[in-house]
């Protein structure tokens, strides 16, 4: 993974990665232990960080979308792209 220069999306990236190890664990623990006394909490706890990864996902995306440049190099869609909204920094101001 690449530096962001944009630190909201570093600590996006960083909340996604915390996230997804803390659903895995907790699903895993309730795969191996079965349903535990307070299952309500536990469900509403799932859905929370649920909700998280969808939020810190959405956020990534839009980023990526809109700051990196087109990974496929035949001509018809480079030559779709307007390159002049386009720079290195991300920004569309100039």
């Amino acid at each position: 993974m690449s530096a962001d220069s944009d630190s909201r999306i570093a600590w996006h990236r960083v909340q996604l990665k915390k996230n997804r190890e803390a659903l895995k664990d907790l699903e895993l623990s309730r795969f191996t232990a079965g349903e535990i006394r307070g299952s309500r909490k536990v469900a509403e706890i799932v859905a929370d960080l649920k909700r998280k990864i969808a939020e810190s996902q959405h956020c990534i995306a839009d980023y990526d979308r809109h700051a990196k440049r087109p990974l496929a190099t035949d001509f018809r869609s480079l030559a779709a792209v307007n390159w002049g909204e386009w720079n290195s920094q991300g920004d569309a101001k100039r």
